[in-house]
């Protein structure tokens, strides 16, 4: 059905069709020439049956299968001759879910039993007993349905097929483009990075060797070179990694602590609860927020201490990095690009990010990143 369009429920549709065909095997039986008495009632019944066991079509193939059989065999032995139609749809189901060769097999042997289950139940020449077995399930009509099912189980292969390849073509674009993206990022910025770090770390190797004190705006510029350095590579390895084996995770915070540091900022790494093994995703995830919250801070809050916080719990890992820079509840976040990646990574995780001002002076960053845990 086409988008937009009404559509109904599979159970419902199950349901209607084995409704329906109950209707139709009972009707078409009590219509026509029929047993009365004890006979009847256990035939109709049989009728009934089968057609409401293919609610269970689509979970239960081959007990589908077997049922409508069995009740095929029971009804005609009970003196209908009704049309195998339970059977026939059974049949379909159990080709279309991929059961050829015990489909086959069923039939081969319902296809047998039938007759001999009219030369047993009824009195008469075996001419008639074989023309009543074959009213109750014809082959052109067992034919037509196996070759339905498959069919449709084909065309859903193929169906299924494409979309995969689709998926993989796209990924592999993905990765292409990804790669492609990091040779730019490599030929068009490391050189000139490096030259900057380099120069700015003479300059200052030389006003030390002269005595000379050093100027704050070159230490800053010397600063910011390693630090862009630093961070190329880190941009480099994320472009070029392929998401099985993220280059910076969980395990590597005190690394990143140690770090802010070496940049003269007072950080802590605090960790709670139990810890457990996490999706790669969402260790990369804390890992990008901490780096990104030490970052600012360091860049911009005019900050001295900051404290790294990770709280393990069940279904949830929450990453908190607080600082005590120059930030007052007056002041609202600056809708940067560091923020705004940090909302995004964890949106896209189906987490929750706050930044905030602190009460007094400080700024948070806490972000709350479900955990979906297998056994």
């Amino acid at each position: 059905m086409g988008t937009g369009r009404f559509r109904v429920p599979a159970g419902a549709m199950d349901w209607a069709i084995a409704v329906s065909v109950a209707a139709l095997l009972l009707g078409t039986g009590l219509s026509g020439q029929h047993p009365d008495g004890e006979r009847g009632l256990i035939g109709a019944v049989l009728l009934a049956a089968g057609g409401l066991a293919l609610v269970a079509r689509r979970r239960a193939p081959l007990a589908v299968l077997a049922v409508t059989g069995l009740c095929a065999v029971g009804y005609e032995a009970a003196g209908f001759e009704v049309l195998a139609v339970s059977y026939l749809v059974a049949v379909y189901g159990a080709v279309r879910a991929g059961h050829n060769a015990l489909t086959v097999a069923a039939s081969v042997s319902l296809l047998a039993v039938l007759p001999l289950t009219a030369l047993v139940s009824r009195d008469g020449p075996a001419r008639e007993a074989f023309a009543q077995a074959s009213s109750v399930l014809e082959i052109a009509w067992l034919i037509a349905a196996f070759a339905a099912g498959e069919a449709l189980r084909q065309a859903e292969r193929r169906a299924e097929e494409a979309e995969r390849t689709r998926e993989e073509t796209a990924r592999r674009r993905a990765d292409e483009e990804r790669l492609h993206i990091a040779r730019e990022l490599h030929d068009s910025l490391t050189h000139q990075i490096s030259v900057i770090k380099v120069q700015s770390e003479v300059a200052v190797h030389m006003a030390r060797r002269r005595g000379e004190q050093v100027p704050e705006t070159l230490l800053a510029i010397r600063t910011a070179g390693r630090e862009a350095t630093r961070e190329l590579r880190a941009t480099l390895e994320a472009l070029r990694d392929d998401d099985t084996s993220p280059p910076h995770s969980l395990e590597h915070l005190p690394e990143l602590v140690g770090r802010a540091r070496s940049v003269g900022l007072d950080a802590t790494l605090t960790t709670e609860g139990q810890p457990h093994d996490v999706p790669a995703a969402v260790a990369r995830t804390a890992y990008r927020i901490v780096q990104e919250a030490l970052t600012n801070t360091a860049r911009h809050a005019c900050a001295t201490t900051a404290n790294v916080r990770i709280e393990y719990r069940p279904d949830t890992l929450t990453v908190q990095v607080d600082d005590d820079g120059k930030a007052t509840p007056d002041d609202a976040p600056a809708p940067g690009l560091g923020l705004l990646g940090m909302r995004e990574r964890v949106t896209a995780l189906g987490g929750r990010l706050h930044a905030r001002p602190l009460t007094g002076h400080g700024f948070t960053v806490r972000a709350e990143l479900p955990v979906e845990r297998t056994s």
